[in-house]
C-alpha cells in the first residue's frame, strides 16, 4: 500500500496544464489521422469519378453500328448522337460553378455520379431514338458538371500538387475510356449479343463512384489548411477562438472557416470575355474536344469500313484511349515545369496530323500505328485541364476559367461530329471527313500555342 502511494500522489498532483497538453497532443494525432483518411477518400472519389467520365461515349462508339440498326438511325442522325456529348457539356457545364457555390462541389459531383448511373441504366431500354437521346443527355449532364468541377477540386484540396493530381485524374479518365472501348463488344457477345445489356452494364461503375462522395455531400469535410485560410480571410486567430474543428480533425468547419468560405464565394467575378488567354484556352479546348469526340464516336466505324473485324476495331479504339493512361500522368507534370506549354501543343498536333494521314492512306494496313498516334494527339485534353489550373492564380479564378473554357469549348465542338456524319453519308466514304479532321488540327495547334503562354486571366479579366 505504502509503495503505491507515491505514484498515486503523483497522478493526483499532475498539473492541469500537463493533462491539457497531453489531450491536445492526442487531439492533434487524431486530427492528423482524420485528415489522412479524408484525403485518401477524396483521391478515391476523384479516381472513380474520372473512370466514369467517358464510358457513356466510348461504349456507344464500339456498338454504334448495332445501335443504329436497332433504332433505325441514318448516318446523319448517328452524327447528331455523337454531337450530344459536347452539347450537354456546354449547356450543363456552365451551371457547375453556381451549383457548387450553393451545394458544395462534393455534393454536385456526387449528384453527377447518380445522374450518370441513372442515364446509363435507362437509355438502352427507353424505347426509340428520342428515349435513347434523353437517357444519354441525363448521363452526360452528370459528366458535364463533374468535368468542370474536377480542376476546381484539385486546385482547392491539392494546391501544391496540381500537376500530379491532374495527371492522376486524367490517367483514370483515359483508363475508363479505353476500358469501355475494349471490353464492351466482348462483354456484349458473352451476354448473348444484346447491345442494350452491353451498354447498361456501365451503370454499375457509376454506382460505385457515388459512395466516396457521400461524406462530402453536406460539407462535413474540409480541406487541410482550412484554419489558415480562415485566419487569412478574417484576420483572426482560429486556434485561439475555436479549436473544436481542429481537435476533430476537420470533421466540421469552424465559424471562421465558414466566413472564409463566404469570402471565397464572394470573390470578384472575372470578365473572361476580356481575356485573350481565356479565349485561346477555350478555342483550344473546343478543337481538341472536336477531335476527341470524332475519334470516340467514329474511329471504330472507320476501321470496320476498312475491313477490320468489329472486336478488333474496338481494341484499336481502346489503344487510342489507353495511350492517355501513361501520358496523362506525364504531360501535366511536364507542363507545370515549363514556362510555356506551346511546344507540347505542337508535338501533340503533329502526331494527330500523321495519324489522320495514315487513316486516309492505309487505314487497315497501319491501323495499330494510327491508333497509337491519335492516342498521343488526344492527350491535348489533360494538357488543357492543366493549363486551366495554371492560367489562374486563385481557386475562384480557376472555377470561372474552367466553366468558361469548357462551356465555350464544348459549344465550339458540337458541329464537328455531326459534320463527319453528314459528310460520311453523302460522300459514301471517309476521305472528306478525314480531311476535315486534319484541317481542324492546324488552328488547334495555333491557339494552343497562344494559350500556353505564361499569363493569368486575373491580369486580363478583372472587373
Amino acid at each position: 500500500m505504502m509503495g503505491l502511494m507515491p505514484s498515486e500522489e503523483t497522478r493526483t498532483m499532475t498539473p492541469p496544464t500537463v493533462r491539457s497538453s497531453a489531450a491536445h497532443d492526442a487531439g492533434k494525432t487524431g486530427g492528423a489521422s482524420a485528415r489522412a483518411w479524408t484525403m485518401r477518400l477524396l483521391v478515391l472519389g476523384i479516381v472513380l469519378s474520372a473512370l466514369n467520365l467517358r464510358p457513356a461515349i466510348t461504349s456507344l462508339g464500339a456498338l454504334l453500328e448495332e445501335v443504329r440498326d436497332g433504332l433505325g438511325m441514318s448516318g446523319s442522325v448517328a452524327g447528331l448522337l455523337t454531337s450530344v456529348p459536347p452539347l450537354c457539356f456546354a449547356v450543363f457545364g456552365v451551371m457547375a460553378p453556381r451549383l457548387a457555390r450553393r451545394f458544395g462541389a462534393g455534393a454536385v459531383v456526387c449528384a453527377g455520379m447518380v445522374a450518370i448511373a441513372t442515364g446509363l441504366l435507362i437509355r438502352p431500354y427507353a424505347g426509340g431514338t428520342a428515349g435513347f437521346l434523353a437517357g444519354s443527355a441525363l448521363a452526360l449532364m452528370g459528366i458535364a458538371v463533374s468535368n468542370v468541377l474536377m480542376p476546381v477540386i484539385v486546385k482547392h484540396w491539392f494546391p501544391d500538387r496540381v500537376g500530379s493530381m491532374t495527371g492522376l485524374y486524367s490517367m483514370a479518365l483515359a483508363l475508363g475510356t479505353a476500358l469501355a472501348a475494349a471490353v464492351t463488344v466482348p462483354l456484349t457477345d458473352t451476354l448473348g449479343g444484346n447491345w442494350q445489356t452491353g451498354l447498361a452494364l456501365w451503370a454499375g461503375l457509376a454506382v460505385a463512384a457515388v459512395l466516396p462522395w457521400l461524406p462530402f455531400v453536406r460539407g462535413r469535410l474540409t480541406p487541410p489548411g482550412a484554419e489558415k485560410a480562415a485566419q487569412a480571410a478574417t484576420g483572426g486567430d482560429v486556434s485561439a477562438g475555436d479549436t473544436s474543428a481542429r481537435d476533430r480533425g476537420g470533421a466540421a468547419p469552424t465559424q471562421a472557416f465558414a466566413r472564409a468560405e463566404h469570402a471565397r464565394v464572394k470573390a470578384p467575378r472575372l470578365r473572361m470575355a476580356r481575356s485573350r488567354t481565356a479565349w485561346a484556352l477555350a478555342v483550344f479546348f473546343g478543337l481538341q474536344a472536336t477531335a476527341a469526340y470524332i475519334t470516340m464516336g467514329w474511329m471504330a466505324q472507320i476501321f470496320r469500313d476498312a475491313g477490320v473485324p468489329a472486336g478488333t476495331a474496338g481494341l484499336l479504339l481502346a489503344v487510342t484511349m489507353v495511350m492517355g493512361v501513361p501520358l496523362a500522368f506525364v504531360i501535366p507534370r511536364l507542363a507545370t515545369r515549363l514556362p510555356h506549354q506551346g511546344p507540347i501543343v505542337l508535338a501533340l498536333g503533329v502526331c494527330g496530323l500523321v495519324g489522320y494521314a495514315g487513316l486516309y492512306l492505309a487505314p487497315a494496313a497501319g491501323a495499330w500505328a494510327w491508333a497509337v498516334l491519335l492516342g498521343v494527339a488526344n492527350c491535348a485534353f489533360p494538357l488543357a485541364l492543366t493549363m486551366v489550373g495554371m492560367r489562374a492564380r486563385t481557386g475562384p479564378g480557376v472555377a470561372q476559367l474552367s466553366a468558361f473554357a469548357q462551356s465555350t469549348g464544348y459549344l465550339i465542338s458540337i458541329p464537328g461530329p455531326l459534320l463527319v456524319g453528314i459528310l460520311y453519308q453523302h460522300s459514301g466514304g471517309w476521305g472528306l471527313p478525314i480531311a476535315l479532321m486534319s484541317a481542324l488540327m492546324i488552328p488547334q495547334m495555333l491557339v494552343g500555342f497562344l494559350a500556353g503562354r505564361d499569363r493569368t486571366v486575373e491580369d486580363e479579366a478583372a472587373s
